[in-house]
């Protein structure tokens, strides 16, 4: 029952078991103002549940020159009143031990442990109820403010103690106003680009550009790339009314070219009338420091009015691959997105629904649920009030359109086609003909439309795309397949001429093949029925 050498037990084990990794975080500041160089440091507080320790961290700002040591306390037991001085080893420990017999050398001293503990020096330590927001603890004589600490510990202290408060204490320092960057105005010299690049750093890098862009957007193959548009100036000048000029928007690097055709007793040499480069939108302040804002393929539409330097231009017309690229890329261009107009229409003719399907049924006196485009246009400004642009009213007409197959007679084809080769010199028929049989694998005498055109584009034929288009489109059969010797000989003006007419209707040859001039095929008939029945629905 009383054993020779009593002992005091310690049991940790269960405090383990239940509070292995359950961890109590506070955050706080410690502050060293006080001291010379001082200032006020945040600090992390650990507080282990299975055995009472107390470990620190300090959150080191960015930038702030301090070294990021690992730890500000190592996890140990806190003491809340730091001893004057340091402890010898023994002092502190479990159990007493007195020395009852012998000296403190030799084999015959006896030891026992001390039950009452007459020498035992006591510490407190900081336990867990010791930890609140907006008490200060003594950390070895560093006096740390807890501010605030995470979720798990204010559940922790709500379900224990009952605590319900846990408003934080303000202890982060307001952020600094962060001072802009002031960017000098546009010197006028160079790029602002260019300008703004030596406002940026010690060392001026070139401006960069968009490579990705350059690349997608480069003329590949028959791909130019390249947006045309004929254009009229806004001018009082009775001379200049009636002048063509010739836009072209390159797409890779949103750069502009304007040029006029030359016309004939007109008193005005055409040429080059504006070097390719990216045009400001007027109405801009020319020394700032904003880059100024330049024109996009967005703006460019037929109905547009656009100034370039100073000079106004009516956009009256585009040509085949502008309005096929537009309309190929309907979520870019809002002009050639035909949903959008349809809602547009939608929105101003819905109060009159009735009305409108009247004025398009007298338009067709004969019943032909098909009218002219001249007619379909006027009744298009007539619903619309001149709410919808020219190219919107464009677009409608050539989404509802009547396409018949080999519109254009090929004889009169051919003989605007051998009108271009004699004046281009063109003779190399023979080696024309070789090249499209090499292609012809199956030496059936007839090949696909598409390899054709590629062919001909290979020889350099002095036709315009849109010619040479309508061209393949009237030899080719159901299968979209052509008689290539067919094809060569009514192209031969030498061996099978053809009389030439008259008047040529068909656009001269210039810069890839579009002067400005409508285009090959225009669009004829419009069927109205679909159109209202997209729009208006079918009502009796």
């Amino acid at each position: 029952m009383t054993p020779l050498r009593p002992y005091e037990r310690f049991d940790t084990l269960r405090q383990f078991l239940e509070h292995e990794g359950h961890v109590l975080r506070f955050y706080g500041i410690w502050d060293d103002t006080e001291t010379m160089f001082g200032d006020v440091r945040e600090v992390a507080l650990h507080y282990f549940l299975a055995d009472d320790t107390i470990e620190i961290k300090e959150v080191i700002p960015i930038n702030s020159g301090r070294d990021a040591v690992p730890l500000f306390l190592n996890r140990q037991k806190l003491p809340k009143y730091a001893p004057p001085g340091i402890f010898q080893p023994g002092t502190i420990t479990d159990r007493t031990v007195l020395n009852v017999f012998g000296g403190l050398v030799g084999n015959k001293g006896r030891y026992i442990l001390d039950n009452r503990k007459t020498g035992a020096v006591y510490q407190e330590f900081y336990k867990d109820s010791d930890l609140r927001i907006g008490s200060t603890i003594n950390v070895w004589g560093r006096k740390i403010l807890l501010c605030d600490c995470d979720e798990f510990t204010k559940e922790y202290y709500k379900t224990k103690y009952g605590v319900k408060d846990f408003t934080p204490v303000p202890y982060k320092t307001p952020p600094s106003l962060k001072i802009e960057r002031q960017i000098p105005p546009y010197s006028g010299f160079g790029s602002e680009e260019d300008s703004l690049c030596s406002c940026v750093g010690l060392l001026p890098k070139p401006p960069q550009k968009d490579f990705k862009k350059f690349m997608e957007k480069d003329r590949q193959g028959l791909e130019s790339n390249i947006l045309r548009f004929l254009a009229q100036p806004i001018t009082p000048d009775p001379i200049d009314k009636d002048r063509k000029f010739l836009i072209s928007y390159y797409l890779s690097d949103d750069t502009i070219s304007v040029f006029e055709p030359p016309q004939r007793n007109t008193g005005v040499i055409g040429g080059k009338f504006l070097e390719r480069n990216r045009i400001k939108k007027p109405g801009q302040e020319l020394y700032k420091s904003e880059l100024s804002e330049y024109y996009t393929a967005k703006d460019l539409y037929v109905g547009a009015k656009v100034c370039f330097h100073g000079h106004i231009f009516l956009l009256v017309d585009a040509d085949e691959y502008a309005f096929n690229y537009m309309e190929k890329h309907a979520n870019e261009f809002a002009m050639a997105n035909i949903n959008i107009i349809l809602n547009k229409l939608k929105a101003i003719g819905e109060p009159r629904s009735r009305e409108i399907k009247q004025i398009f049924a007298a338009s067709d006196p004969q019943n032909t649920t098909m009218i002219d485009y001249d007619d379909f246009r006027n009744v298009i400004l007539n619903i619309s009030d001149g709410k919808l642009s020219e190219h919107e009213i464009m677009t409608m007409g050539r989404y509802y359109s009547v396409r018949l197959e080999n519109e254009m007679d090929a004889t009169y084809l051919l003989a605007v086609s051998q009108e271009y080769l004699k004046k281009n010199n063109f003779e190399n028929f023979g080696q024309l003909l070789a090249a499209l049989a090499y292609g012809d694998r199956e030496k059936c005498g007839l090949l696909a439309s598409d390899k054709c055109r590629t062919v001909c584009k290979s020889f350099r034929l002095p036709l315009a795309d849109d010619l040479l288009r309508a061209l393949l489109a009237a030899c080719e059969d159901c299968k979209e397949q052509v008689n290539y010797k067919k094809l060569v000989d009514g192209l031969n003006w030498r061996e099978h001429p053809i009389p030439a007419f008259q008047t040529i209707l068909m656009p001269l040859q210039y810069e890839d093949g579009w002067r400005g001039e409508p285009p090959t095929l225009p669009v004829k008939k419009i069927k109205y029925l679909p159109l209202i029945e997209d729009v208006f629905g079918i009502k009796d």
